[in-house]
């Protein structure tokens, strides 16, 4: 485990975007029980691709139009309940970080994991992210 003033600025660049930051298994939980619609959940973690590829991709997918109703961050490796409730979302897949997914009403729509991560630019990311927001997370008002 790395000292926490080591791991503050990379929580940092995703919360000063307006990610919600949850540490604990029942933070996380508490958000997607309760929410309606659509959580993303970004696992977070100190590795070059988190750092050059992942959180600045998660940034530049925040300014697009079409958001989750939340969006919230774990970090690997520092919050271990809150990394390990994360990945018992994601069903399918491999515990990895950093990686993305979109629940929507609890169930995972949408995946993006490290082996995608590493191959890809920030633009990529956020391309893949603005599409699935795009699909799963389209608001509708009466």
């Amino acid at each position: 485990m790395y000292p926490e003033a080591m791991i503050a600025p990379f929580r940092l660049e995703l919360t000063s975007a307006g990610v919600e930051e949850t540490r604990t298994a029942a933070e996380l939980e508490q958000v997607v029980t309760a929410t309606h619609g659509t959580v993303m959940i970004v696992v977070n973690s100190v590795c070059g691709c988190a750092a050059g590829r992942m959180r600045p991709g998660v940034k530049n997918a925040l300014a697009h139009g079409t958001l989750p109703d939340r969006t919230v961050t774990v970090f690997a490796g520092q919050d271990r309940e809150a990394t390990e409730k994360a990945r018992s979302y994601f069903t399918g897949y491999m515990a990895s970080s950093p990686s993305i997914g979109i629940l929507q009403d609890g169930k995972l729509v949408f995946m993006m994991e490290r082996s995608q991560i590493e191959r890809s630019t920030p633009d990529m990311i956020a391309a893949g992210l603005t599409a699935a927001f795009d699909k799963f997370c389209a608001k509708t008002t009466a």
